[in-house]
């Protein structure tokens, strides 16, 4: 185990064990330096084309951020399944859960290699966490199968820019290295995954390069 560059799950979840009470704030921090966290939420959710009483999986879903996005498209005859392997942070997810009278929300704590996802979902999503899993790849193939026909599985995730900022790697993996990023985590490239499992497949970047929307949709059956 190298420290800092956290390259296994122990590592990361002791990161998030830490921040669970505060992630939310220090989340939202990033808009100091114009990093738009928020719009890139909400158009990856829209990316989903969610219908009502729809079944979704978040993966890493943490203390639920993204869950009133969710609602607001599934409503509450729909189903919202939230993964992630810090009991930490499903603490803060399940306050928020009560606090908001959801009740079709199911929280499960496991590390995202390790989930089965249940059959027909109509989308997975997972907004800047599924490349802290080394396993990511193992993810995206069993979420491809079990997503039904015409689902989609959306990705938001930070990534080494391919312009001249990434000789800035270094520096730019100090910003974020609060959320267990390093060197080694940020290089990880789970939406080429993405476009190997689904048969269709469209990207996004914004912020110079640095984040980036993927989404990959399962064909729909011609039977």
């Amino acid at each position: 185990m190298t420290r800092g560059q956290f390259p296994t799950q122990e590592e990361v979840n002791a990161v998030y064990r830490r921040r669970a009470r505060f992630y939310d704030w220090s989340a939202n921090a990033y808009y100091l330096i114009g990093f738009r966290e928020w719009a890139y939420r909400r158009r990856a959710v829209e990316a989903l084309q969610l219908r009502h009483a729809g079944t979704v999986v978040e993966i890493g879903c943490g203390t639920g951020l993204n869950f009133s996005l969710l609602q607001q498209r599934i409503g509450p005859a729909g189903r919202l399944i939230g993964v992630d392997p810090s009991a930490e942070m499903l603490d803060q997810a399940r306050r928020r859960v009560a606090a908001r009278g959801w009740n079709n929300v199911e929280l499960v704590q496991a590390r995202a290699a390790d989930f089965v996802f249940p059959a027909d979902v109509d989308a997975v999503f997972s907004a800047f966490a599924l490349t802290l899993e080394p396993l990511f790849d193992e993810v995206i193939a069993k979420a491809a199968e079990a997503i039904a026909p015409g689902g989609r599985f959306v990705l938001v995730d930070l990534r080494m820019p391919e312009s001249w900022l990434r000789h800035l790697g270094p520096v730019l993996t100090l910003l974020v290295r609060p959320f267990a990023v390093s060197l080694e985590v940020a290089r990880r490239q789970p939406w080429k995954s993405l476009r190997r499992h689904f048969s269709q497949y469209s990207y996004w970047e914004g912020y110079f390069g640095v984040v980036y929307i993927a989404i990959g949709e399962r064909a729909e059956s011609l039977t």
